[in-house]
Order: C-alpha cells, then structure tokens, then sequence
C-alpha cells in the first residue's frame, strides 16, 4: 500500500488516472464506483457495463456522478472518456474493445457471464480482476493459461478473502517462515439456508438472497478456499475442509492441527466458525531454525511449532482499488491458480433430490459446494459446483450425497462447460503420474 498510494498519486498529479471499466451494477460494484470516484485520486471508473442500463447509471448517480452517458459502441465510449463523461452499457465488448481503460473488474459473481466477459477481456489483451471466486474456482485455472498466453493479468483482488489471505501468506514467506495453513473467519455456517431463510438478511445489506445464501451455506467459503489452494499448492484435509467450532482467537488455535499431518499434505486451506477476530483471515506457519523461534518467541508469538498471524478484517470494496492499482501500474498478481487445479468445489444436494428436477444455481435451495481434493474429483467423477446449475438429474439424489457426472444430463453446452472441459484435459494426470 505504501508503494501503490505514492504511484496513484503521481497517476493524479500527472493528470493520466488509471482508467477501469467494471463489469456488473450490483452491491459491490456500486460500492467500488462510491470509492473510486469519491476517495481515490489516480483512478478513474470510466464505466459500468450491465445487462441492465438503468441499473449501471443508477450506479454511477448515486454516488454524485454526473455526465452519465449510455454508449453503444467503442467509438462513442472512447468520446464519452475524452469528454470527462462516465459511460454506461450493456455490450460487454464495448469495454473490452476499448484502448483507453486499463483494467476491467469482473464484479458480477455469475459463473456463466463471467466466463464470458473474461475471456473477451483476454482476447483483448485487458488486464481482468476478479471479484468472481466463483468463476475463478470452476474454470480459473484454463482462464490463467489463456492470459499467459495474451500477456495480460488475470487475478483475484484485495478486499475478498482470498486476496487477503494472500497477502498475508506472500508477507509470511518473505519472513522466511513456512506456511502450512491459510484460513478463513466464518460468523456462521448452516449448509441447509435458502432464499427464503436469508431474505431479511439480505434485504438489510441490500443484496440478493442467493448471494447472502451462499455465505451461509458454505459454497462461498468453499469457492474462496479452493483458490487459494490454487495459488499456494495447499490441499484440504478432508472433504468439506475441517472446519473448526471455537470462540476465542484464532492465536489460542495453534495446538488444534496435526502439524505432521499439514506438512505432509504441503499444507492445507481450511475454515474456523465463531472465531475471533471476525471476519478476519489467519496463516499458521512453522520455523525453519531455533534462532527464527528464537526471535519469533522475543516478539512474542510463542514457542511454536506453529505461529498464528492474522489480518482481523476483510474490507472488500475499500480493497479492490488497490488490487486495479496493483495491476495497472506494477502487473502484480494478487492471487491467481499458480498452474493445474489443487482444489475443486463440487456440488451436494441440499435436500432430497428427484430424477427429473433442473438444478438450480449457488445459494439457492438445491446444492451448496463442498471442497475437495482435485485429484478426488477426477478420480471419482464428481459434478463441480460451478457446473451444476442447469444440469438435469438422471436418478434420485440423497440430501448431503454428492453428485457426479453420472448422475446429470449437461445442459446445451455452455462456455463455462467448455472450459472446464477443456481445463480437466489440459491438466489431466500424465500415463507417468498415474503409474507412479
């Protein structure tokens, strides 16, 4: 931060601001557009793109924009930003066409839409922050070689858990620590909530009940989780992750792992409920000599063998800028897979299941996303999360059974189904690996 306050102020004072364009006029986005229009001198939101126009202007009005123009092609885009004018639309390639925006937020949470849009950023050539964990844990892996590939950055950001997580992982290995486990803070988690059980909730927070339901549910810890084994090589211990229940911090935690059992695994990704402090996020790490636990001790993080640090709060939307930032002006990743899948999310059923039913999609009432070992899923066949809406059911599914390929009819295809097939065979396990 210390670093990407001084180079946006320069962007300010140098009259050039990093130029972002967002996809999506939701909770998020309409809390990212109050802070970088209002608070942060060197960037610019030059524009929303949403499948609902009135909504992206709505998202620009309400935080004081004025000049709000709805365009239609890249021309008139690239007019309206050489007018100091903020532009709306719903054309996606619009934004991902235009050579003045910097970087692009994805910022929809939809698998399907997001698939999309990202990959038309990277074919050309855009620079993509994804505030899409749900995206990122399905086909995030295929989408990072397509970047590679383009040059670009395609990453997670700062604010959302894993970014932090990350953050505070790359601070602990520059220690020259060990890290061995990279947790979530849970307030709560009850795999069987639905719309209907989380309708004032979210009507308080002004989000949608899907959404705030897969908060409650697991799935979106389970999406967050997964990435973060993506981007450490960390797995998960068991399927659905630990999951620890305790009230006190996090640093009186340090003795409830198998330390022998971490280090075996390479570490693990994993979750607590009730902890403090909440909505925080902690790494656990081990020494690698007496004269680092020596000074360890000294600054009085105990004897080990591991040390809890931790980041007490997640502030996702005050967050993100830095994350463009980070992007625009140094094309530092926050967090992204660091090759092949690590740790999938598949679907389970979240009530009895009949042949027949389409299923629904995250946090509504039929499924809610478990972790689970890549390797597992392959070998087993199992439906990802992020795969399953729209998928028609060949059989009866148990509540809590999880699902397989088997047990589905695909949907007509889509680009997230293209891509996570075209995912599992590029990574798929060599003839030499299996043998060995």
């Amino acid at each position: 931060m210390i670093i990407v306050d001084t180079a946006l102020k320069a962007r300010a004072e140098a009259g050039n601001p990093v130029k972002v364009g967002v996809f999506g006029a939701g909770f998020m986005s309409r809390g990212l557009a109050n802070q970088i229009l209002n608070y942060l001198p060197g960037m610019k939101l030059v524009a929303i793109c949403n499948r609902t126009i009135e909504a992206a202007k709505e998202a620009y009005i309400q935080v004081g924009a004025e000049n709000v123009r709805v365009v239609k092609t890249v021309g008139e885009l690239e007019d309206a930003i050489a007018q100091n004018q903020y532009a709306v639309t719903d054309d996606p390639l619009v934004l991902c066409q235009s050579e003045s925006i910097d970087v692009l937020v994805e910022a929809t949470g939809h698998v399907e839409y997001g698939a999309q849009v990202t990959l038309a950023a990277i074919e050309h050539r855009k620079h993509m922050v994804l505030m899409n964990a749900e995206l990122d844990g399905t086909v995030g892996p295929i989408l990072k070689v397509y970047a590679d590939r383009a040059g670009v950055v395609l990453t997670g950001c700062d604010g959302d858990q894993p970014g932090v997580q990350l953050n505070l992982y790359r601070f602990v290995k520059t220690l020259g620590l060990n890290p061995l486990l990279c947790g979530n803070i849970k307030g709560l988690q009850d795999r069987y909530r639905n719309p209907t059980t989380q309708a004032g909730f979210a009507k308080q927070w002004g989000q949608t009940p899907n959404m705030v339901t897969s908060f409650a549910d697991g799935t979106k810890i389970s999406f967050e989780q997964a990435i973060v084994a993506n981007a450490t090589g960390m797995k998960v211990a068991q399927r659905g992750m630990i999951g620890l229940e305790y009230k006190g911090h996090v640093d009186e935690m340090v003795g409830m792992y198998d330390i022998d059992q971490l280090r075996s695994l390479g570490g693990i990704v994993d979750y607590v409920v009730g902890a403090k402090p909440s909505p925080g996020v902690y790494v656990f790490a081990e020494a690698n000599d007496n004269m680092q636990k020596h000074y360890l001790n000294y600054g009085k993080l105990g004897e080990g063998p591991l040390y809890s640090f931790y980041v007490p709060y997640h502030l996702t939307i005050f967050e993100v800028p830095i994350s463009v930032a980070r992007v625009a002006l140094f094309k530092d990743v926050i967090i992204a897979p660091s090759g092949g899948p690590i740790v999938d999310v598949v679907a389970a059923a979240k009530i009895d299941l009949k042949a027949g039913e389409t299923l629904d999609g995250l946090g509504w009432y039929m499924t809610y996303g478990l972790c689970e070992n890549y390797e597992t899923v392959r070998a087993q066949n199992l439906l990802p999360m992020g795969s399953a809406e729209g998928c028609r059911l060949k059989r009866d599914i148990s509540k809590d059974q999880v699902l397989t390929y088997d047990d589905v009819e695909l949907p007509t295809e889509t680009l997230t189904h293209k891509l996570r097939a075209e995912q599992d065979a590029y990574f798929a396990p060599t003839r030499a690996a299996v043998a060995v």
